[in-house]
């Protein structure tokens, strides 16, 4: 797992997690009590919160981190897929309103060193 920052336009939005490995993407938030920030899922077109034990807001964002689309996923949820997705970006529910994140927004995942 690689940890930084999610940025627009070089404004901080979170700290973050990028998952690297097929088994971090697959697992994503899966078990953790509480989540702060956000977690980038490259090569993922479909969320599901199974085990996952708050509710997620979930952007779907293209090969230049650009937002296609944004849902809220209650727990026990599934997204449909979204196939010109080449990312996701999940958050605790509510986050994606106190960033004002929406469709267009280019995002940028700047590595921690």
């Amino acid at each position: 797992m690689q940890t930084g920052w999610v940025l627009r336009d070089g404004q901080v939005l979170a700290a973050a997690e990028r998952a690297e490995s097929f088994l971090e993407r697959s697992r994503g938030l899966i078990g953790r009590q509480s989540f702060d920030g956000a977690m980038i899922l490259p090569h993922t077109h479909s969320i599901h919160s199974f085990g996952v034990r708050f509710p997620l807001d979930v952007a779907f964002l293209d090969d230049d981190l650009v937002v296609l689309s944004v849902v809220r996923l209650r727990r026990f949820g599934i997204t449909l897929p979204r196939f010109r997705a080449s990312h996701a970006l999940e958050a605790r529910a509510g986050c994606f309103e106190r960033w004002g994140l929406q469709p267009g927004d280019a995002l940028e995942f700047r590595p921690t060193p």
